[in-house]
């Protein structure tokens, strides 16, 4: 089966409006969406980045303005200033860390994470929720049909630490500066706006893989 593999943060915007779009993309092409919550706190400035916090004035307006757009055009709620996004430096350090820990969990564990994955990313942009707080990881969890206190469990067990290290590892070595950040045999496509690239691309391989049967 075909991977496509998906590097990103439990904090990104735009992780939560590509949901739809990728969820269709996966499902029509029939491959395997592997999801790869990464450090972006570490990985970014190494290759390249440039966190929100830290960009000029200008850009975060447009950054804003953009997402408005998309917010719009795609018809997903989405608060522009989230009531638990940080806008300094945050206290907690893992405070987006800890929903991708979760999700880890849930595909280590067999299932598909890529529901819970969306849930959470939704309960922060659209809902004004705390996804830094366990409670509310495990109400979200279980309202979106999985087992929020083992999943909880789990986040800080050796299994999930190491495949989050790895994820950053990687995201490191393939050259990954942003997220969302999909990967396909080794080609980057960045942002949810280039979901259209990656169905292409599943289509023309889809193409290739039969003329070769």
């Amino acid at each position: 089966m075909t991977r496509l593999d998906c590097f990103y943060s439990l904090s990104s915007p735009w992780a939560y409006l590509a949901g739809p779009q990728l969820q269709d993309i996966v499902r029509r092409h029939g491959v395997q969406l592997v999801l790869k919550p990464y450090d972006f706190q570490l990985v970014v400035p190494q290759t390249g980045g440039i966190p929100l916090k830290t960009r000029p004035e200008p850009r975060k307006t447009y950054h804003a303005q953009e997402l408005a757009r998309w917010s719009d055009y795609l018809g997903l709620p989405l608060n522009l200033e989230p009531a638990h996004y940080p806008k300094g430096v945050a206290a907690d350090v893992n405070w987006n860390k800890s929903p991708g820990w979760m999700v880890i969990a849930a595909q280590l564990q067999g299932l598909d994470a890529f529901p819970l994955s969306h849930a959470l990313l939704r309960a922060l942009w659209a809902e004004e929720r705390q996804t830094s707080d366990a409670a509310v990881r495990i109400a979200i969890a279980n309202a979106a049909g999985y087992d929020g206190v083992a999943l909880h469990a789990l986040e800080t067990s050796d299994a999930v630490q190491a495949q989050y290290a790895a994820n950053s590892e990687e995201a490191v070595a393939l050259g990954v500066f942003g997220a969302p950040t999909f990967v396909l045999n080794g080609e980057r496509f960045w942002g949810q706006d280039r979901l259209a690239f990656v169905d292409r691309a599943l289509a023309q391989l889809k193409v290739a893989q039969a003329a070769k049967a």
